[in-house]
Protein backbone atom coordinates (compact mmCIF):
# COMPACT_ATOMS: atom_id res chain seq x y z
CA UNK A 1 0.00 0.00 0.00
CA UNK A 2 1.51 3.47 -0.78
CA UNK A 3 -0.85 6.05 0.49
CA UNK A 4 -0.67 6.82 4.15
CA UNK A 5 -3.31 5.32 6.69
CA UNK A 6 -6.13 7.06 8.17
CA UNK A 7 -4.05 10.27 10.21
CA UNK A 8 -6.70 10.10 12.98
CA UNK A 9 -6.55 6.77 13.19
CA UNK A 10 -2.80 6.30 13.54
CA UNK A 11 -2.76 9.21 16.56
CA UNK A 12 -5.88 7.07 18.06
CA UNK A 13 -3.33 4.13 17.57
CA UNK A 14 -0.33 5.76 19.02
CA UNK A 15 -2.08 7.02 22.04
CA UNK A 16 -3.56 3.89 22.71
CA UNK A 17 -0.02 2.04 23.13
CA UNK A 18 1.60 4.31 24.35
CA UNK A 19 -0.70 4.37 28.06
CA UNK A 20 -1.74 0.65 27.03
CA UNK A 21 -5.06 2.02 27.81
CA UNK A 22 -8.19 3.15 25.51
CA UNK A 23 -9.87 5.32 28.17
CA UNK A 24 -6.65 7.33 28.55
CA UNK A 25 -5.82 7.96 25.07
CA UNK A 26 -9.20 8.85 24.82
CA UNK A 27 -8.86 11.61 27.51
CA UNK A 28 -5.43 12.78 25.66
CA UNK A 29 -7.35 13.23 22.55
CA UNK A 30 -10.44 14.52 23.96
CA UNK A 31 -13.15 12.00 22.50
CA UNK A 32 -15.02 8.93 23.68
CA UNK A 33 -13.25 5.53 24.29
CA UNK A 34 -15.66 4.31 21.78
CA UNK A 35 -14.46 6.69 19.49
CA UNK A 36 -10.73 5.82 19.47
CA UNK A 37 -11.66 1.74 19.55
CA UNK A 38 -13.59 2.51 15.76
CA UNK A 39 -10.22 4.70 14.50
CA UNK A 40 -7.45 1.88 16.11
CA UNK A 41 -10.22 -1.03 14.14
CA UNK A 42 -9.93 1.47 11.02
CA UNK A 43 -6.83 1.14 11.25
CA UNK A 44 -6.30 -2.51 11.63
CA UNK A 45 -8.82 -3.26 8.63
CA UNK A 46 -6.33 -0.67 6.34
CA UNK A 47 -3.70 -2.69 7.09
CA UNK A 48 -4.89 -6.17 7.13
CA UNK A 49 -3.22 -6.87 10.82
CA UNK A 50 -4.18 -7.14 14.23
CA UNK A 51 -1.88 -4.41 15.99
CA UNK A 52 -3.88 -4.92 19.76
CA UNK A 53 -4.93 -7.64 21.86
CA UNK A 54 -8.08 -6.47 23.69
CA UNK A 55 -8.74 -7.70 27.18
CA UNK A 56 -11.78 -7.12 29.42
CA UNK A 57 -10.14 -3.82 30.59
CA UNK A 58 -6.61 -3.59 29.02
CA UNK A 59 -5.04 -4.27 26.14
CA UNK A 60 -1.98 -5.27 25.19
CA UNK A 61 0.31 -4.75 21.60
CA UNK A 62 0.48 -7.55 19.06
CA UNK A 63 3.73 -8.75 17.51
CA UNK A 64 3.08 -6.82 14.36
CA UNK A 65 1.47 -4.02 16.72
CA UNK A 66 4.59 -3.29 18.86
CA UNK A 67 6.74 -3.23 15.27
CA UNK A 68 4.44 -0.90 14.00
CA UNK A 69 4.18 1.07 17.12
CA UNK A 70 8.20 1.53 17.31
CA UNK A 71 7.83 2.97 13.66
CA UNK A 72 4.98 5.36 14.28
CA UNK A 73 6.38 6.85 17.36
CA UNK A 74 9.39 7.94 15.83
CA UNK A 75 7.95 9.10 13.25
CA UNK A 76 5.46 10.92 15.29
CA UNK A 77 8.08 12.33 17.29
CA UNK A 78 10.16 13.70 14.49
CA UNK A 79 7.16 15.65 13.54
CA UNK A 80 6.68 17.27 16.77
CA UNK A 81 10.49 18.15 16.96
CA UNK A 82 9.57 19.49 13.79
CA UNK A 83 7.07 21.11 14.73
CA UNK A 84 9.09 22.72 18.27
CA UNK A 85 11.56 23.86 15.72
CA UNK A 86 9.42 26.21 13.66
CA UNK A 87 7.56 27.39 16.54
CA UNK A 88 10.60 28.34 18.03
CA UNK A 89 11.92 29.94 14.97
CA UNK A 90 8.44 31.90 14.28
CA UNK A 91 8.28 33.09 17.61
CA UNK A 92 11.84 34.89 17.35
CA UNK A 93 12.97 37.95 16.12
CA UNK A 94 14.39 38.47 13.00
CA UNK A 95 16.80 40.87 12.02
CA UNK A 96 18.59 41.27 8.68
CA UNK A 97 21.90 43.05 8.80
CA UNK A 98 24.37 43.91 5.99
CA UNK A 99 27.85 44.60 6.56
CA UNK A 100 31.62 44.36 4.94
CA UNK A 101 33.14 41.20 5.40
CA UNK A 102 36.23 42.67 6.79
CA UNK A 103 33.81 44.25 9.83
CA UNK A 104 32.05 41.48 10.27
CA UNK A 105 34.61 38.63 10.12
CA UNK A 106 36.91 41.20 12.43
CA UNK A 107 34.41 42.73 14.86
CA UNK A 108 30.79 41.95 14.90
CA UNK A 109 31.00 38.20 14.41
CA UNK A 110 33.51 37.40 17.84
CA UNK A 111 30.74 39.60 19.81
CA UNK A 112 27.11 38.43 18.61
CA UNK A 113 27.38 35.80 20.85
CA UNK A 114 27.00 38.80 23.54
CA UNK A 115 24.28 39.83 21.74
CA UNK A 116 22.11 36.69 21.10
CA UNK A 117 23.00 35.56 24.92
CA UNK A 118 21.54 39.15 26.13
CA UNK A 119 18.46 39.21 23.81
CA UNK A 120 17.98 35.06 23.23
CA UNK A 121 14.59 36.46 21.34
CA UNK A 122 16.35 38.40 18.37
CA UNK A 123 17.88 36.66 15.47
CA UNK A 124 20.33 38.50 13.73
CA UNK A 125 20.83 37.67 9.73
CA UNK A 126 23.72 38.92 8.71
CA UNK A 127 24.94 39.11 5.21
CA UNK A 128 28.02 40.83 3.49
CA UNK A 129 28.40 42.83 0.56
CA UNK A 130 29.96 46.08 -1.03
CA UNK A 131 27.12 46.66 -2.48
CA UNK A 132 24.71 50.19 -1.82
CA UNK A 133 22.49 50.35 0.64
CA UNK A 134 18.60 51.04 -0.46
CA UNK A 135 16.26 50.99 2.30
CA UNK A 136 13.49 51.69 0.02
CA UNK A 137 14.28 48.59 -1.94
CA UNK A 138 15.71 45.97 0.25
CA UNK A 139 14.72 43.91 2.82
CA UNK A 140 16.89 45.57 5.26
CA UNK A 141 16.47 46.38 9.11
CA UNK A 142 20.23 47.54 9.18
CA UNK A 143 23.61 47.89 7.52
CA UNK A 144 27.40 49.09 8.38
CA UNK A 145 28.43 50.95 5.90
CA UNK A 146 31.86 53.33 5.40
CA UNK A 147 31.28 56.94 4.29
CA UNK A 148 30.33 60.17 5.32
CA UNK A 149 27.48 59.77 7.57
CA UNK A 150 24.92 61.30 4.83
CA UNK A 151 23.08 58.32 2.92
CA UNK A 152 19.86 59.27 1.54
CA UNK A 153 16.68 57.51 3.32
CA UNK A 154 18.64 56.32 6.21
CA UNK A 155 19.65 57.59 9.61
CA UNK A 156 23.36 56.84 10.65
CA UNK A 157 24.94 56.35 13.77
CA UNK A 158 28.41 56.28 14.04
CA UNK A 159 30.58 53.93 15.48
CA UNK A 160 33.74 54.54 15.68
CA UNK A 161 36.88 56.48 14.77
CA UNK A 162 38.50 55.86 11.67
CA UNK A 163 42.74 55.86 12.20
CA UNK A 164 44.58 54.47 9.79
CA UNK A 165 48.03 53.45 10.08
CA UNK A 166 50.54 51.06 8.35
CA UNK A 167 50.42 47.65 9.77
CA UNK A 168 52.99 44.45 9.42
CA UNK A 169 54.77 41.17 10.56
CA UNK A 170 57.26 42.11 13.01
CA UNK A 171 59.50 39.94 10.95
CA UNK A 172 59.49 42.20 8.00
CA UNK A 173 61.14 44.44 10.35
CA UNK A 174 64.09 42.16 10.78
CA UNK A 175 64.89 41.76 7.28
CA UNK A 176 68.06 43.33 5.29
CA UNK A 177 65.91 46.28 4.20
CA UNK A 178 65.29 48.80 6.86
CA UNK A 179 61.70 50.66 7.47
CA UNK A 180 63.05 53.61 9.56
CA UNK A 181 60.95 56.12 8.27
CA UNK A 182 57.93 56.39 5.58
CA UNK A 183 59.63 57.22 2.72
CA UNK A 184 61.38 53.43 3.29
CA UNK A 185 58.38 52.46 2.17
CA UNK A 186 58.76 52.61 -1.66
CA UNK A 187 61.19 49.56 -1.01
CA UNK A 188 58.24 47.52 0.19
CA UNK A 189 55.68 45.77 -1.46
CA UNK A 190 51.71 48.10 -0.15
CA UNK A 191 48.94 45.49 0.10
CA UNK A 192 45.47 47.20 -1.17
CA UNK A 193 42.03 46.48 -0.40
CA UNK A 194 39.27 46.86 -3.29
CA UNK A 195 37.12 48.30 -0.62
CA UNK A 196 39.07 51.06 0.29
CA UNK A 197 41.19 52.07 -2.26
CA UNK A 198 42.69 55.53 -1.08
CA UNK A 199 43.63 54.74 2.23
CA UNK A 200 47.57 54.58 1.26
CA UNK A 201 47.30 57.48 -1.18
CA UNK A 202 45.43 59.26 2.00
CA UNK A 203 48.09 58.29 4.39
CA UNK A 204 51.44 59.07 2.28
CA UNK A 205 49.99 62.49 1.43
CA UNK A 206 49.40 63.57 5.09
CA UNK A 207 52.68 62.45 5.91
CA UNK A 208 54.50 64.16 2.93
CA UNK A 209 55.98 61.19 0.83
CA UNK A 210 53.32 60.81 -1.60
CA UNK A 211 55.43 62.10 -4.38
CA UNK A 212 58.50 59.50 -3.15
CA UNK A 213 55.53 56.54 -2.76
CA UNK A 214 53.55 54.99 -5.43
CA UNK A 215 50.47 54.71 -3.53
CA UNK A 216 49.11 52.47 -5.81
CA UNK A 217 51.96 50.42 -6.36
CA UNK A 218 52.07 46.45 -4.85
CA UNK A 219 49.19 44.12 -4.15
CA UNK A 220 45.30 44.13 -4.01
CA UNK A 221 43.04 42.13 -2.66
CA UNK A 222 39.23 41.20 -2.32
CA UNK A 223 39.17 42.35 0.94
CA UNK A 224 40.70 44.27 4.42
CA UNK A 225 40.84 40.62 6.32
CA UNK A 226 42.64 39.17 3.15
CA UNK A 227 45.12 42.02 3.32
CA UNK A 228 45.70 41.75 6.93
CA UNK A 229 46.20 37.86 6.98
CA UNK A 230 48.53 38.55 3.76
CA UNK A 231 50.28 41.42 6.00
CA UNK A 232 50.72 38.69 8.57
CA UNK A 233 52.47 36.34 6.59
CA UNK A 234 54.83 38.96 5.78
CA UNK A 235 54.03 39.53 2.40
CA UNK A 236 53.91 43.64 2.38
CA UNK A 237 52.18 46.40 4.92
CA UNK A 238 48.82 46.83 5.19
CA UNK A 239 47.26 50.55 5.77
CA UNK A 240 44.71 49.59 8.52
CA UNK A 241 42.04 50.65 10.43
CA UNK A 242 43.34 50.41 14.15
CA UNK A 243 40.02 49.41 15.60
CA UNK A 244 39.98 46.24 13.13
CA UNK A 245 43.37 44.92 13.97
CA UNK A 246 43.51 45.57 17.60
CA UNK A 247 43.60 41.91 18.77
CA UNK A 248 46.51 41.54 16.29
CA UNK A 249 48.97 44.46 17.45
CA UNK A 250 48.31 43.36 21.78
CA UNK A 251 49.18 39.45 20.58
CA UNK A 252 52.39 40.60 18.25
CA UNK A 253 51.32 39.01 15.12
CA UNK A 254 51.24 42.81 13.46
CA UNK A 255 53.14 45.94 14.55
CA UNK A 256 53.06 49.64 13.60
CA UNK A 257 56.05 50.79 12.19
CA UNK A 258 55.62 54.31 12.68
CA UNK A 259 53.70 55.94 15.49
CA UNK A 260 52.02 58.19 12.91
CA UNK A 261 48.10 57.77 12.32
CA UNK A 262 45.64 59.46 10.17
CA UNK A 263 42.08 60.37 11.63
CA UNK A 264 39.76 60.01 8.79
CA UNK A 265 37.43 62.13 10.74
CA UNK A 266 33.43 61.74 9.97
CA UNK A 267 34.22 59.60 6.91
CA UNK A 268 34.13 56.22 8.99
CA UNK A 269 31.65 53.55 9.79
CA UNK A 270 27.87 53.89 10.64
CA UNK A 271 25.00 52.13 11.70
CA UNK A 272 22.66 52.79 9.16
CA UNK A 273 18.69 52.12 9.86
CA UNK A 274 15.57 52.74 7.59
CA UNK A 275 14.51 56.45 8.05
CA UNK A 276 11.36 56.10 6.28
CA UNK A 277 9.87 53.50 8.96
CA UNK A 278 9.42 53.08 12.94
CA UNK A 279 11.93 51.68 14.47
CA UNK A 280 11.49 48.23 15.91
CA UNK A 281 12.36 47.24 19.69
CA UNK A 282 14.37 44.53 17.61
CA UNK A 283 16.64 46.93 15.85
CA UNK A 284 16.43 49.62 18.90
CA UNK A 285 18.28 46.78 20.82
CA UNK A 286 20.77 46.08 18.35
CA UNK A 287 21.77 49.43 18.01
CA UNK A 288 21.86 50.28 21.54
CA UNK A 289 24.24 47.05 21.98
CA UNK A 290 26.14 48.28 19.21
CA UNK A 291 26.88 51.98 20.15
CA UNK A 292 27.69 50.09 23.49
CA UNK A 293 30.12 47.97 22.15
CA UNK A 294 32.30 50.81 20.65
CA UNK A 295 31.87 53.09 23.93
CA UNK A 296 33.54 50.39 26.06
CA UNK A 297 36.47 49.97 23.77
CA UNK A 298 39.67 51.99 25.84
Amino acid sequence: MDRLPPLNALRAFEAAARHLSITVAAGELHVTPGAVSRQIKLLEDTLGLQLLHRGHRQISLTRAGADYFRAVTKAVDALREATRRLTRRTQRKQLKVRSYTTFAMRWLIPRLSGFHQAHPDIEVLLTASLDEVDFRKEDLDAAIRLGDGKWPGANSHMLVANILAPVCSPALLKGRTKLRKPADLRHFTLLHSIARPDDWAYWLDANGVAQQVDSAAGMTYQSSAMAYAAAIEGQGLAMAQLFLVEDDLRDGKLVMPFKKTLDMGSHTYYLLTPAGRPESASMKQFRTWMLAQFALRP
